[in-house]
């Protein structure tokens, strides 16, 4: 009696599984994406659930890595490898832990570690061939179709996996990075772009910018711009080309100078770093994204006048469900200089923002300035003339919200 109990309810639990719609989608709605994408290869049906359910997985994820550890590869290709699996079908990347499918992924790494010291031609030459096997060895591990920016930077700001609500960490020395996963967004577009110096003219084509979507196009909201290269000659002027035409009031502008760009990859843009220099970024469009910077200049020296300038952030009203934020600073604050506190910026964020990750870099020049693009697109203005962009020795917080649907949390 008791094996046939036990058939009676395999046979119902097996109807169900294979008939209703509502449990199966809630049963697989469980399942990290590898999991879930392997589900799908057992009907139909699990194939239409597993459909809906990556459909509605829209949240931003990210990867970070804050501890060296042994081996010779940087440790965040050791995070993102534990975090992703090839398939060994030759399918596209599997998230194993993850929750989402990257559709364009940042990330960013120590410049000491990632590629090593410079000290001579020969370590030169090194540095180079251990940068290049490294980003090769991230890129192996995302979707061949998903767009890729690295970025390599003196320092790093990040927020440690697990959840949004844990406490930023500014690296100033030693190993760590990140990359943030960016999936597809409802009402969000998001594409890379790269602008390079033509050193056989002084003058930058315009037209470029509409070719990238950073002109005549209604949508754009934000704009995270990196030179690359600033000191080679020419640098800050084709840097100035670049700002300030985009230089809108209804644009957010944000990003700093890196140390070099070692990704940049895309279906439309398989251009490689090079020597000369140039700009790289990534543009966000969509009517439902609402973002605002402040400037933390030299004045801000304490902890009372970091907390002022969150407070100006904070009096934006950018809602904080489904919101990033980036924090770029001059190699020159951190705790030097906060007089050898550490953490200082980052802790102040975090008091007025408990529920949004921050990510970042300690780079060579910052780009930004008090702008605020509010839902409505009233703006909220420090002052009537031309903002300026460019800046040293100071900080640029930026709030980035990609819209408030149900599925979309951060």
């Amino acid at each position: 009696m008791e094996a046939a109990g036990a058939v009676e309810a395999a046979a119902k639990g097996a109807f169900v599984l294979g008939n209703l719609a509502e449990v199966v989608e809630r049963v697989l709605g469980f399942l990290p994406t590898k999991a879930l994408l392997r589900a799908a290869c057992v009907c139909r049906l699990w194939r239409e659930c597993a459909r809906r359910i990556l459909r509605a997985r829209q949240r931003v994820a990210w990867v970070s890595a804050l501890e060296p550890g042994p081996g010779e590869s940087h440790a965040l290709v050791r995070v993102l490898a534990r975090e992703l699996e090839r398939s060994p079908a030759a399918s596209p990347v599997l998230l194993q832990k993850v929750h989402v499918l990257p559709q364009t992924v940042l990330y960013i790494a120590d410049a000491e570690t990632f590629s090593g010291h410079e000290e001579c031609h020969e370590q030169k030459k090194a540095r180079k061939r251990n940068s290049k096997e490294t980003a090769i060895a991230l890129e192996k591990l995302l979707p061949k179709r998903c767009q890729v920016l690295g970025l390599v930077t003196p320092g790093i700001v990040v927020t440690p996996m697990g959840s949004s609500s844990n406490q930023p960490q500014e690296i100033e020395e030693g190993e760590a990075g990140f990359a943030l996963l960016f999936p597809k967004i409802d009402g969000v577009k998001i594409h890379t772009f790269h602008f390079s110096k033509d050193l056989k003219n002084r003058v930058f084509d315009e037209s470029k910018f509409a070719e990238a979507g950073l002109k005549n196009n209604p949508d754009l909201r934000v704009v995270l711009l990196f030179g690359y290269n600033s000191w080679k000659s020419g640098a800050t002027r084709f840097l100035h080309q670049i700002v300030n035409p985009l230089n809108e009031k209804s644009i957010i502008l944000a990003g700093g100078q890196v140390e070099s760009f070692t990704s940049l990859t895309s279906e439309n843009n398989n251009a490689q770093p090079g020597d000369a220099c140039g700009v790289v970024g990534l543009a966000f469009s969509g009517p439902q994204i609402q973002s605002a910077t402040v400037l933390l200049d030299q004045d801000v020296a304490d902890e009372r006048t970091a907390e002022a300038a969150m407070q100006r952030l904070k009096a934006a009203n950018i809602p904080e469900r489904n919101t990033i934020g980036f924090m770029f600073a001059c190699v020159g604050r951190g705790y030097r200089h906060y007089k050898t506190k550490r953490n200082m910026e980052a802790d102040a964020f975090r008091k007025f923002f408990p529920n949004v990750p921050l990510f970042g870099f300690f780079g060579h020049g910052e780009i930004g300035c008090d702008r605020i693009v509010t839902g409505n697109f009233v703006l909220r203005e420090c002052n009537d003339i031309k903002d300026d962009l460019l800046h040293g020795y100071t900080t640029v917080m930026t709030l980035i919200h990609l819209g408030s649907t149900k599925a979309n949390q951060v």
